[in-house]
């Protein structure tokens, strides 16, 4: 399938819609009843459900020739989807741990995979209220506060800023910022991580251990749509439509400098 002529600015209307949702659900004065557990010990909340729901209905009624890879809809087997040349690729509520925790940093990650590679993301953090958007070959913008605006990645080459995980950090992230010279440390939660790098905030995230497809795909193309890149531990850039979805660890850069 060659990529259609898609409007993005719906997929975004999607990301805000699911945002809606996820909130209502997350303004409950307690919303522990509401919390499943799935297979792999990780935990669903009504919001993801909800999210889910809302973004596949959206996408399908948008571009029902896409098929769709999401988080709470997995299921297809490999021999099914090796054949899919395009297909969106979404986690409705990403870093569900921080919803939990209500701290804020959660997000919705819609993401178009074409022939193994990102070419379109949007990342929306609902209780920022800031959304990100991002199309290879045609830049990567913000939204906040009623202005929407392009960003890039960071130039600085001294006194970088790493970004790191709020609740997996590693003794690996450690080792991979000691050899650079790294300033200033942040952690954050969910795909806020991609677009810290994006929009400039930081110049280095290093994963180490397993994410899923849908984790890192919306969040690697607004990267590298904005000039940076995100690569395996070989050095070649990830790709998508894996037998597996699970990743492997992973590197993201301001500047493909820092991967020598």
């Amino acid at each position: 399938m060659q990529l259609p002529e898609i409007n993005f600015d719906k997929v975004q209307e999607i990301a805000l819609g699911a945002g809606k949702l996820i909130m209502e659900v997350y303004s409950l004065p307690d919303f522990t009843d509401l919390i499943d557990t799935k297979a792999d010990n990780s935990p669903l909340t009504l919001a993801d459900k909800k999210s889910n729901d809302f973004i596949v209905a959206g996408l399908k009624s948008l571009t029902p020739q896409i098929p769709i890879i999401s988080e709470e809809e997995k299921e297809v087997p490999f021999d099914v989807r090796k054949n899919w040349s395009v297909f969106w690729l979404v986690d409705p509520l990403d870093g569900t741990k921080e919803f939990i925790k209500r701290n804020g940093e959660f997000t919705v990650n819609i993401g178009l995979i074409a022939n193994g590679y990102p070419v379109a993301g949007v990342i929306y953090a609902p209780v920022l209220d800031e959304l990100y958007f991002g199309q290879i070959g045609k830049g990567s913008f913000k939204r906040s506060k009623g202005k929407t605006f392009p960003i890039k990645v960071s130039d600085r080459k001294t006194d970088l800023i790493g970004v790191g995980s709020r609740s997996h950090a590693a003794k690996e992230e450690e080792d991979f910022f000691s050899r650079f010279n790294v300033a200033d440390r942040i952690s954050k939660g969910s795909s806020l991580k991609f677009c810290l790098l994006a929009e400039g905030s930081a110049d280095l995230y290093y994963r180490h251990g397993p994410t899923m497809e849908w984790d890192t795909g919306a969040g690697q193309a607004i990267v590298e749509a904005s000039g940076g890149v995100v690569v395996n531990l070989g050095k070649k850039r990830f790709e998508y439509n894996k037998e597996s979805l699970l990743n492997s660890s992973f590197i993201c850069a301001s500047d493909e400098v820092f991967l020598s």
